[in-house]
């Protein structure tokens, strides 16, 4: 009988282990985002240095942080660049950020001259900018007023395919915020490629 109990626990042990590590993944949360950011400087991949309060006039500031390699975030140049195109003539910023360690500034510099991305494309080195925002993945999208203060975060729409967008969650932020409303689904899931750290 003592035989069958223990063997019994053997047994069973894995699975209770299994099902405390399910359960914990399944309700617990990950901490709150920042909702007001600090100041940063970094350097573009032509060596111009930028701050983030270069851009408090602004209406808001749109931060993706982006990849040269990650094919999600490479399905999004073409919408990137013209969701730039579009609001930069409305009053917002707009700044690319690349935080990934394996992919150098002239790497970055030849991506986005490759892809025709004109806007302003900053070197994350170490990570630093990534881990103060908490960002996860490429591409992932944040919008800040002019005291730095998250106005929206999350993906730029909801398919990686833009044949098969059905909800355009960054322009209807934006939108929103030129027509002087509050957001109103500040928080999106954003999906894409692992954010590769030092």
């Amino acid at each position: 009988m003592k035989k069958f109990k223990y063997n019994f626990i053997i047994v069973l042990l894995p699975a209770l282990i299994l099902a405390a590590a399910f359960s914990f993944n399944k309700y617990s949360k990950k901490p709150a985002s920042v909702s007001k950011f600090e100041d940063f400087t970094l350097y573009d991949y032509e060596g111009a240095k930028h701050s983030l309060s270069d851009y408090k006039d602004s209406t808001a500031i749109v931060i993706f942080f982006i990849a040269t390699r990650c094919p999600v975030s490479n399905a999004y140049n073409d919408r990137m660049e013209s969701l730039y195109k579009k609001y930069s003539k409305k009053g917002i910023a707009f700044i690319g950020i690349n935080p990934n360690k394996q992919e150098d500034v002239e790497e970055v510099k030849e991506h986005a001259k490759e892809n025709n991305l004109s806007f302003t494309i900053l070197k994350d080195h170490k990570n630093i900018i990534a881990d103060k925002f908490d960002a996860s993945v490429t591409p992932e999208a944040y919008v800040l007023n002019g005291n730095f203060e998250l106005l929206y975060h999350g993906r730029i729409d909801d398919s990686r395919r833009e044949s098969d967008v059905s909800t355009n969650d960054l322009s209807n932020a934006l939108n929103e915020i030129l027509s002087g409303k509050e957001v109103s689904d500040p928080e999106t899931k954003a999906f894409g490629c692992s954010i590769k750290r030092i």
